[in-house]
């Protein structure tokens, strides 16, 4: 298989993505065992908050959550990235 450019990748997981969601079965990610977790976190923290108030705070736990998983991921990367460097012969680099 030809290795797709990045805006190639972008748009296959673009279309993965809709495509998955648009089905009818499609799991609610706020059923899950994190945003459980998260609406216990957030009812324990201010028990006579509203629905609503209690939503957005777990929307904003989720979306916290998801952006240090990012950023983990990406520490990752640079780490291998650099080791890969480190472990390429002088040759190589010049290219």
């Amino acid at each position: 298989m030809a290795e797709l450019t990045p805006r190639e990748r972008a748009l296959r997981a673009q279309i993965a993505a809709n495509e998955r969601w648009s089905r009818p079965d499609a799991k609610d990610w706020r059923r899950g065992p994190l945003w459980t977790k998260f609406e216990k976190d957030a009812r324990a923290a201010d028990p006579d908050a509203s629905d609503q108030v209690i939503t957005e705070r777990v929307q904003a736990m989720y979306k916290a959550h998801m952006a240090r998983m990012a950023l983990a991921s990406s520490k990752v990367g640079a780490a291998r990235r650099r080791a890969r460097e480190r472990e390429a012969p002088a040759d190589d680099r010049d290219r």
